[in-house]
């Protein structure tokens, strides 16, 4: 049964691509252990990338953690397994969900992994549809302030 805080489908080869990031991550970067130290890199904007196992219970845990990377615009991936997640980690308990702040050696591999997401339903598609809404805005704002000059121009001259 999947899980209501699962928005996409990851593939097995990305997600055993995420768990070797995330092994070279701890090596020689900065990485947030736990969904309380997740959550706070996220709000906080340092997380590049956040992971979340899919096999919490109860779910209500980690439920916040999608919708919060959606509104920050940080990628967020799921992996299958909380032990293997916690192993990946250096820890010998599950654990439920990690941020990558600084990745170290694994920024290529972390690249990687956000470029295969970028198809799935995240914050990337939302955005361009916002950035387009807003442009005219902008635009109409920036004629605005250039027919203000020019009449300021014309009255002192």
């Amino acid at each position: 049964m999947t899980k209501s805080y699962v928005k996409f489908e990851v593939a097995k080869e990305v997600a055993d691509k995420t768990y070797e990031a995330v092994r070279l991550a701890k090596q020689s970067g900065v990485v947030r252990k736990g969904v309380n130290e997740a959550t706070k890199s996220v709000e906080r904007g340092l997380a590049s990338l956040v992971v979340i196992a899919e096999d919490i219970e109860p779910e209500e845990v980690v439920m916040h953690l999608p919708g919060l990377c959606e509104q920050r615009k940080i990628a967020f991936t799921y992996v299958p397994a909380k032990l293997e997640l916690g192993k990946a980690i250096g820890l010998k308990v599950p654990c439920a969900a990690i941020a990558i702040e600084k990745a170290g050696e694994a920024e290529k591999g972390i690249s990687e992994i956000k470029s295969r997401l970028s198809g799935k339903a995240q914050a990337e598609p939302k955005t361009e549809k916002k950035e387009e809404k807003k442009a005219p805005k902008q635009q109409a704002a920036k004629k605005e302030e250039k027919a203000e000059t020019q009449e300021q121009t014309q009255q002192a001259q």
